[in-house]
């Protein structure tokens, strides 16, 4: 479990399971010979992705960005379709830490799709339960509304068992909100149409989340966005906002989905990695 100290904020990176999906459809319209020279792919076009939620600890707080793929929600087929090699061991890492789900007091949530959120809620008899029982959901008010009423396109990600059980759970937002006064979600869109990133802001210094806007560091490039983006010109416009500003003002960025990095700082030009916290890979 990777850790990594900022100012008074402790981050630690949680093992919610890994997939592995298609490479074209995580680059979008960028070939195949470009992105793979960035993020290597295996013989089936297929590029690791893990969904490993980070633990922020600040305050006497136990905050958690994103949940994770989830254990015992999905058949084989189902696995194999959405290419899971493994599943949530949340409880496990916080274990680790001499932690329970019940010690987390908020959640925060980029977006709902499957990925993010299938491990707020757990499988218990013949329904479902809260996984973080004693916690906060924040989620924008957007995001909210399509995961309980989702169209044509985003019924294939936005699943009642992922939300019926926490609904007394959930607080939305609309634009921004600041949470202990050191982090800020903020609406971007995009990926989906409520989605939004994350400030973390302590001692001067930022770091930015910007969850599926740049679910890797190979999607440095704000013309590099998924073919699973809802709203792709507006992905592109956020992140290069958003890049600008945090390469300019020496942003940490930290990902959810990477396999070689949990965070990196770039030069001013974006050109170079001058400071990385490495994925540390482990059997389990």
């Amino acid at each position: 479990m990777e850790k990594f100290q900022f100012h008074d904020m402790q981050l630690a990176w949680l093992d919610g399971g890994t997939t592995w999906l298609d490479g074209g459809a995580m680059f979008g319209v960028v070939p195949r010979v470009v992105w793979s020279k960035r993020y290597p792919a295996n013989e089936m076009n297929q590029i690791e992705l893990p969904t490993h939620p980070i633990l922020i600890q600040l305050e006497g707080h136990n905050i958690l960005i994103d949940s994770g793929i989830g254990k015992g929600k999905l058949n084989d087929r189902q696995k194999r379709n959405l290419g899971v090699s493994a599943e949530s061991r949340i409880e496990e890492d916080l274990a680790l830490l001499d932690l329970a789900p019940e010690d987390i007091d908020t959640v925060i949530m980029t977006h709902l799709h499957n990925d993010h959120a299938a491990g707020l809620t757990k499988p218990e008899g013949d329904g479902y339960v809260p996984v973080f029982p004693n916690a906060k959901i924040h989620v924008s008010a957007i995001e909210w509304e399509e995961m309980q009423n989702p169209n044509i396109r985003s019924r294939n990600t936005y699943f009642k068992e992922n939300w019926e059980a926490i609904l007394d759970q959930v607080e939305t937002f609309d634009g921004e909100k600041t949470l202990f006064g050191a982090i800020t979600m903020i609406h971007t869109g995009g990926h989906s149409n409520g989605h939004a990133v994350i400030k973390l802001e302590r001692g001067g210094e930022t770091m930015i989340h910007m969850a599926d806007l740049m679910p890797t560091h190979a999607h440095q490039n704000p013309l590099w966005v998924l073919a699973y983006d809802d709203y792709p010109m507006d992905s592109i416009y956020a992140k290069e906002k958003l890049v600008k500003e945090a390469l300019e003002n020496s942003y940490y960025f930290t990902f959810y989905h990477d396999a070689f990095h949990r965070l990196v700082k770039w030069s001013p030009d974006g050109k170079e990695i001058i400071e990385s916290l490495a994925y540390e890979k482990q059997k389990r």
